[in-house]
């Protein structure tokens, strides 16, 4: 009998880690048939679909569009929010909002860096590490505000800079909860930080 409830236990441990762990961009289509737009209060600008050893989850990136041109989408506000297929329904997770700044130059739109985030499972522990990058323009047309938020056991880590051509309103600053990640997360966050700096030209860092 205690043979037969060991093997039972290690045929389920081999179920649960070879959990596989797969994540791709959902169609439009697939965003309505899994209604996904009653998650958010903003039209969806991308949506994601991941697997992982704590389940199927669903993350969509909403942002409003405020003025929608032929030149341009602007948006005052977006909203990521993550959540996990439960029963047939959706059980929230965690969420990011965010919206425009009072600042001079004055910011005309806010959008995620979609091309920037990723869902991996960075640090190899079977689940995924989210990472959320959204920025700001000004009216001049110039990056003003960066954020990349990690995602790391539903807690959030960001990073907070500020572009500005004068040292005194520069900034870069990661949360005080910074070092609580694992060393894979906070390597793989730093290398994606120098690739937006090398790629949009920016300094990200303080004055």
């Amino acid at each position: 009998m205690k043979k037969y409830i060991l093997i039972l236990l290690s045929f389920s441990s081999s179920i649960i880690f070879s959990q596989k762990i797969e994540s791709h961009k959902l169609t439009k289509q697939e965003i309505t048939q899994r209604e996904l737009e009653s998650l958010t209060d903003f039209p969806i600008y991308r949506a994601f679909e991941f697997s992982d050893k704590g389940g199927v989850y669903e993350l969509v990136l909403g942002e409003n569009q405020k003025v929608i041109s032929k030149k341009d989408t602007l948006n005052t506000k977006i909203q990521a929010i993550c959540a996990i297929n439960d029963h047939g329904g959706f059980l929230e997770k965690w969420r990011i909002n965010d919206l425009l700044e009072d600042y001079d130059p004055k910011e005309t739109t806010i959008w995620f860096w979609t091309k920037y985030c990723s869902t991996k499972d960075i640090d190899g522990d079977g689940y995924i590490d989210p990472v959320i990058v959204y920025g700001t323009r000004t009216e001049y047309n110039e990056i003003r505000r960066v954020k990349i938020i990690t995602v790391y056991k539903n807690k959030k880590y960001a990073i907070r800079a500020v572009e500005c051509d004068l040292d005194y309103c520069r900034s870069f600053k990661k949360d005080q909860n910074w070092n609580a990640l694992p060393q894979k997360i906070k390597m793989f966050v730093d290398q994606l930080t120098e690739k937006i700096r090398k790629e949009q030209n920016l300094l990200l860092k303080d004055g």
